[in-house]
C-alpha cells in the first residue's frame, strides 16, 4: 500500500522539532506574516532557515501558510516573502486569495503552490482552473464527503495533489470563513486573529426580562451552541486512503510540542501498522485511540465525512488525560536528564512517550542535574533533573503524568 503523507502542525520550532521526530512527512507553519495563525509562535527567517536544514536532511518538507486574505497594499509585501522563501528552499506555500495565487505565479514562478481549505474547493471545475493556473495541490473544503471526494478524484488530473484535514479542531463556519470574531471582537479570523467566540458559553435572555436566563444547558457545564467538535479520522485510515487522498493534514498551529507529538505518533503508527495489514492495524487500534485521549482535545467526531456532523455542534472545554510533565535531554544506562515542564513527585507513575509507544516508570528518585542535591518533588518550570528511567529514551522524547485537574472533574 502506497502511504499518503502525514502532515503536520507546526506553531514553531519546537512544535517541528516534535513533528519530525514522531513521524511527520511534512510539516506547514507560517512567519510572523500572512498565516493566518498570529498568535502562534510562528518562524522568524532564521527559525525557518533551521527548520529547513533539519527537514531536508532527512527528506521531509515544509509548506509555508501564505493564506491570509490580503488588502491591495498587502500584495507586494506578500510577493516579497513568497519570493524570499522560496530562495531559502521551502516545498510550497499554501494561498487561499485568487489574487495572491496570480500575484505569486508572477513574481514566484518556481514556488508550488498548494490551494488552501479557506478557498472552499468542492467540485472538479474549481479544481482544474487551479490546477490550470499552476496549483500542484488542492486542500479540499472541510464541507466534503469521502463519496464525492472519491468522485472529485476520479474527475482530475492524477498528477493534481489532494489534501485533507484528519484531525483537530474545526470551525463552526463555512471552511474557516467567519466573520463572528470580527463583529464581536474587532479580531478578524480571515486575518488570522480569531478569538474563537464560538467557543464561548452563551445563554439565552429575552430582552424585557435582563437577567433571567432561560434553560438552554447542553449539560451541567453550560450551552455551547456554537462549538464545533474536533476531528478525529484515526480509525478511518483506510477509506480516507480509498478515496484518494494523497496528504493526511492534521490541524493545530496554536497547540504545544506535546500535543504535535501525540497527535503525529499515534497517526504515524497507525499507518505503519496498516501498510503490513489491515489486521495490525485493526488490533492496535484501541490503544492509539487511548493515545489521542492524553492529548488536549475536545470531543470527537468524523466531521462531514460520512454526511453532516453528529453532533453538529455543542463541544465543551478541553480534556485531557495526561500532562506534558517533562521532555527528555539525554539518556544513558537507566538514567535520564530532563527538563522540567510540570511538577511530579517520588513515587509517581509517570510515561514516556518516543515514537515507538508509551512505557510507564515508576519515579525512584529525583536529582537536580545542576547541584546533585535529591528531591521529593521539583516544579520550577525550566529546571533540569536526573531520573532513574529503565526504558531507553532519546533527546526529544517526552515524559507524561496524570492530569491531576482531569481526575478531579471525572
Amino acid at each position: 500500500m502506497k502511504l499518503p503523507e502525514l502532515l503536520a502542525p507546526a506553531g514553531g520550532i519546537a512544535q517541528l522539532k516534535a513533528a519530525v521526530r514522531f513521524g511527520a512527512d511534512a510539516v506547514y507553519g507560517a512567519l510572523p506574516a500572512f498565516g493566518l495563525r498570529a498568535y502562534a509562535g510562528n518562524f522568524s527567517w532564521e527559525e525557518l532557515e533551521e527548520a529547513l536544514a533539519l527537514l531536508h536532511s532527512q527528506g521531509k518538507k515544509f509548506y509555508l501558510t501564505l493564506n491570509i486574505l490580503p488588502y491591495e497594499d498587502e500584495l507586494p509585501a506578500l510577493a516579497a516573502t513568497a519570493q524570499r522563501a522560496w530562495k531559502m528552499g521551502v516545498d510550497a506555500a499554501l494561498v487561499s486569495d485568487l489574487g495572491a495565487f496570480l500575484t505569486l505565479r508572477r513574481e514566484a514562478p518556481g514556488l508550488r503552490l498548494h490551494i488552501s481549505t479557506q478557498a472552499n474547493t468542492l467540485n472538479a471545475a474549481a479544481a482544474r482552473f487551479y490546477d490550470e493556473q499552476g496549483a500542484e495541490r488542492i486542500v479540499l473544503a472541510r464541507e466534503l464527503s469521502l463519496e464525492r471526494i472519491a468522485a472529485l478524484r476520479k474527475a482530475l488530473p492524477k498528477d493534481l495533489e489532494l489534501e485533507a484535514f484528519v484531525h483537530g479542531a474545526m470551525c463552526m463556519s463555512y471552511s474557516g470563513r467567519c466573520m463572528l470574531s470580527d463583529h464581536l471582537t474587532g479580531r478578524g479570523g480571515n486575518r488570522g486573529a480569531c478569538a474563537q467566540p464560538c467557543r464561548w458559553e452563551y445563554a439565552l435572555v429575552e430582552k424585557k426580562r435582563p437577567g433571567e436566563y432561560w434553560p438552554i444547558e447542553e449539560d451541567a457545564r453550560g450551552a455551547y451552541l456554537l462549538s464545533a467538535y474536533d476531528l478525529n479520522m484515526l480509525s478511518h485510515l483506510p477509506e480516507l486512503i480509498g478515496a484518494g487522498i494523497g496528504s493526511l493534514k492534521i490541524e493545530g498551529r496554536m497547540k504545544t510540542e506535546y500535543y504535535v507529538a501525540t497527535v503525529v505518533g499515534a497517526y504515524r503508527r497507525a499507518l505503519d501498522a496498516l501498510a503490513e495489514s489491515r489486521e495490525k492495524y485493526r488490533a492496535l487500534l484501541p490503544e492509539l485511540e487511548g493515545e489521542l485521549l492524553k492529548g488536549s482535545h475536545r470531543a470527537f467526531n468524523t466531521g462531514f465525512y460520512f454526511g453532516p456532523p453528529s453532533p453538529a455542534a455543542g463541544a465543551a472545554g478541553f480534556s485531557q488525560e495526561m500532562e506534558y510533565v517533562a521532555q527528555v535531554e539525554a539518556w544513558r544506562e537507566g538514567q535520564a536528564v530532563l527538563q522540567l515542564k510540570n511538577r511530579f513527585y517520588v513515587g509517581d507513575t509517570l510515561e514516556l512517550l518516543c515514537p515507538g509507544g508509551s512505557f510507564p516508570f515508576a519515579v525512584e528518585r529525583i536529582t537536580l542535574a545542576d547541584t546533585g542535591e535529591e528531591k521529593d518533588t521539583v516544579s520550577v518550570a525550566g529546571q533540569r533533573v536526573i531520573v532513574p528511567l529503565p526504558h531507553p529514551a532519546a533527546p526529544g522524547d517526552f515524559v507524561r503524568g496524570p492530569n491531576r485537574n482531569h481526575q478531579a472533574k471525572t
